[in-house]
């Protein structure tokens, strides 16, 4: 006869423990690739949900004299 429910569940514990440290939940990867927002002169990206105004301020602060669709030529408003 084998163990009580203190131990299956002590088991189902120590196996869920284990098994949850495998799986990483980490954001970082698929930020990564939405990023395809790109300027053309210095190559900076961006996510794709930017919004016009920090490409400006973008702009501004790296690109005095330069317009929007000089840095991003594909860029489109949402």
């Amino acid at each position: 006869m084998g163990g009580g429910n203190a131990q299956k569940s002590a088991m189902a514990r120590a196996r869920k423990e284990k098994n949850a440290g495998a799986e990483a939940k980490s954001q970082l990867k698929v930020n990564e690739n939405a990023k395809n927002v790109q300027c053309g002169i210095c190559r900076q990206t961006f996510l794709l949900t930017i919004r016009e105004k920090a490409l400006n301020e973008h702009i501004e602060s790296k690109h005095a004299g330069k317009t929007i669709k000089d840095c991003f030529p594909t860029w489109a408003p949402q």
